[in-house]
């Protein structure tokens, strides 16, 4: 049995780059807290990922963008959306004034047929 923790515990403090700390990872499963102190994807830069990733701000806010998406989407405490494989999409901005804390599930997709 492992020991209990709490996701606001041991946060990091600000830094030039995102907290990115794996909370648990099994084949085709990784969930990972992320603090945000400010960060937000380097200019031109998409994220484009092979997998789904499942992610909610427990706190702070956020700025995402779609790229199929005309609006940027504000992200607050609670807010969660599901983005599928190859969504291309950035962080336009995370609030420098108190860390935004996101949990992000990353799954593989479902290749099944049936």
């Amino acid at each position: 049995m492992t020991a209990t923790e709490n996701i606001f515990g041991d946060l990091p403090v600000a830094a030039a780059d995102e907290a990115v700390a794996a909370l648990l990872s099994r084949p085709g499963l990784r969930i990972e807290r992320i603090v945000s102190t400010g960060q937000a994807s380097p200019p031109g830069f998409w994220y484009d990922q092979d997998w789904d990733e499942w992610v909610m701000v427990l706190s702070g806010a956020a700025l995402l963008r779609i790229e199929s998406e005309p609006e940027v989407r504000r992200l607050a405490a609670g807010d969660y959306l599901l983005i599928p494989a190859q969504c291309r999409h950035r962080v336009e901005w995370t609030d420098p004034a108190a860390a935004t804390i996101w949990l992000a599930i990353h799954v593989a997709p479902d290749h099944c047929d049936g």
